[in-house]
């Protein structure tokens, strides 16, 4: 790869993390209205069938484009790329229509299955995303393996945006109407075909406006002869390499989805009535979005390196390769630790704040540990990736599974929603285990340095005594009518203390190299200062 092509990867790498930093603060920011407007009960029927629509989109979105786009870029002429596209697109509608017609003709069993026979329209309503999964696949692979990634960008956060506004116009219209929470999750679960077909539109225009020629393009293929990958080389492919990334890419989703079959049912079977336990896994379910804002945080800037790790290793270049993956795991940790210890500490104000009042603390507390757990997973992963360890990532991955749903199985009779969180940490913390067993020697003792380690937990701890002190004390003396406002004022002082404490101790410990404050925003600016 020369240096243009590297930049020109580089600059993808950055506008599709833009894309998904934009649409990921979308999608965990419209849960707070939303929530608002529909209670516990209706957050709880949204978010069990959420997790249907969330393995679809991570299919269609950052698992199977991805895998997609290596296979593009792996041919040699654009003839061949086109047949390879034809292929998958094939592939594709079959898996679509086979997992379309599963959902929709057995909603019904899936919704017994949840526990709520009464969830099976809003089942049967997200099942129409599956069909548009071909184009949304193909198209952005297509245009991600040819290194551009406008399309796919754009896509993405229309998308996004759209989905976003019907949701919150079906729960608008769930107050004005007096739907009940079913009808009312019906019309925000058709969000999921809606934005779909929209990001299906923007694609297909797309393609039509970079044709050169009426022979060079998805749409218009002629039957030349040329060497094509065969369908049993690309279903091996798939069976492997795809699946093992689609999969990892919606672990937090996967894990929602065992909440979903056995967290109502759960409370139910341990005597606790249906509204209650509706209520209480509505409650737990705030967790989902604070955890997706706190990874948002720790992984924005080291996503970007993912490119730079898979150039290392096409080029053999392993002093490169240790040095970016170190770069990556660091900043990781860096990030996600203070995240993590920041939403623990000040998470009766943020509840509040959110959600108006501070009803399950104790659980949504020991849920934010997964922030820590997925970011590491996530950066390990994408070291694995890079090397094309993909057995060692679906074992993994099979093995959380299983733990968590045997853990939710033991734990939520006995200890509730806490024992659901408990779970998710716990899985976490084993295909964490798994997956940096695997990693090679002599990047386990990079990335494992001691004093790194002792550092960040020192700062970390230091940040969340003096956070919860200051907070405390101002809590008790001034912001103590225990209203919104009050929690914003407490929230919004925690976090310019934290944020204070917290780079104090990265630049007092020099924790980061320079080279990670440069990658990072406004860390010039903060080295200069550090100099003067």
């Amino acid at each position: 790869m020369d240096n243009q092509q590297m930049r020109k990867t580089m600059n993808g790498a950055v506008l599709l993390s833009l894309a998904a930093l934009i649409a990921k603060v979308l999608s965990a920011v419209y849960r707070v209205p939303f929530q608002n407007s529909v209670g516990n009960t209706g957050f709880y029927v949204y978010q069990q069938v959420y997790p249907i629509y969330g393995i679809g989109m991570t299919i269609a979105l950052s698992g199977l484009p991805v895998f997609l786009s290596k296979l593009v870029a792996e041919q040699q002429t654009n003839k061949q790329q086109i047949n390879l596209i034809k292929r998958v697109f094939i592939l594709l509608s079959v898996f679509s229509i086979l997992l379309f017609s599963l959902i929709f003709f057995k909603a019904d069993w899936i919704a017994k299955g949840m526990g709520d026979a009464l969830l099976t329209p809003i089942i049967r309503s997200v099942s129409w995303l599956f069909l548009l999964v071909p184009i949304l696949t193909t198209t952005r692979g297509y245009f991600q393996g040819t290194f551009r990634m406008m399309p796919t960008a754009v896509s993405q956060v229309v998308e996004q945006t759209i989905r976003v506004t019907v949701i919150l116009i079906a729960a608008y219209l769930f107050n004005l109407l007096n739907w009940n929470v079913y009808q009312m999750g019906t019309a925000a679960m058709s969000s999921a075909w809606i934005a779909g077909l929209a990001a299906s539109l923007i694609l297909f225009f797309s393609v039509i406006k970079k044709r050169e020629r009426a022979d060079n393009t998805i749409l218009y293929l002629n039957d030349e002869k040329t060497e094509t990958m065969s369908y049993r080389t690309l279903i091996r492919r798939f069976t492997t390499e795809g699946i093992a990334l689609s999969l990892f890419s919606a672990l937090l989703i996967l894990l929602q989805l065992i909440d979903s079959f056995t967290l109502y049912k759960g409370l139910t079977y341990a005597g606790m009535s249906s509204e209650l336990a509706k209520n209480a896994k509505g409650i737990y379910d705030r967790g989902q979005p604070l955890i997706q804002l706190g990874m948002i945080v720790s992984t924005a800037f080291s996503t970007t390196l993912i490119p730079v790790l898979s150039h290392a290793v096409s080029e053999k270049k392993e002093l490169e390769f240790l040095r970016s993956a170190s770069s990556m795991v660091r900043m990781t940790v860096t990030f996600s630790v203070a995240a993590t210890t920041g939403l623990v500490v000040l998470m009766p104000y943020i509840n509040q704040l959110l959600f108006g009042d501070r009803f399950g603390v104790g659980v949504l507390r020991i849920y934010m540990l997964a922030i820590l757990f997925a970011s590491l997973i996530g950066s390990y992963h994408a070291i694995l990736q890079s090397q094309n360890h993909h057995y060692l990532i679906m074992g993994a991955l099979i093995m959380g599974l299983v733990m968590k749903w045997v853990a939710n199985h033991l734990f939520v009779t006995k200890f509730g929603t806490i024992g659901a969180s408990l779970a998710t940490v716990l899985s976490l913390g084993l295909i964490l285990f798994v997956i940096r067993f695997g990693l090679p020697r002599l990047l386990k003792r990079e990335l494992t340095k001691k004093r790194f380690v002792l550092k960040i937990s020192l700062i970390s701890l230091v940040m969340g005594i003096t956070v919860w002190l200051i907070t405390h004390y101002i809590e008790n003396w001034i912001f103590n009518d225990g209203n919104r406002m009050d929690a914003f004022a407490l929230t919004s002082i925690g976090i310019i203390v934290g944020i204070s404490v917290f780079l104090f101790g990265l630049l007092r410990f020099k924790v980061l190299t320079i080279r990670e404050w440069l990658s990072l925003p406004f860390g010039k600016k903060i080295l200069r200062k550090e100099v003067k």
